[in-house]
């Protein structure tokens, strides 16, 4: 019974704040400077998650040839200012990491 109540509790907290959020999106105008600002944030939030994924994939930092996270990151990288599409870019670096780690045995 604890669960189902923790669900329910979860459900609307998490549906309330979505409501609240969608219910006021189009009728909320920010300054031109925190709209600027807020456009850096997902590169910057990407960023954060990407460069630690890549460089220390096991804890410690890791710039050899070895590397098939760094290696497909860069290849995804090229692909990316190549192509300017995030789906290609995705499945580019994803096909050339799988290739890597266990086609070649990276």
């Amino acid at each position: 019974m604890n669960e189902v109540l923790l669900i329910l509790g979860m459900f609307l907290v998490t549906f309330s704040v979505r409501y609240v959020l969608f219910g006021v999106a189009g009728k909320v105008r920010f300054p031109p400077w925190l709209t600027t600002g807020l456009s850096f944030v997902p590169p910057a939030v990407l960023t954060a998650i990407i460069v630690p994924a890549v460089l220390l994939p096991r804890g410690e930092l890791w710039l050899r040839a070895d590397n098939p996270w760094l290696l497909a990151g860069v290849f995804a990288a090229l692909v990316s200012f190549w192509r300017r599409d995030l789906l290609t870019t995705i499945v580019a670096g994803m096909l050339c990491f799988m290739l890597l780690r266990f086609g070649f045995g990276f």
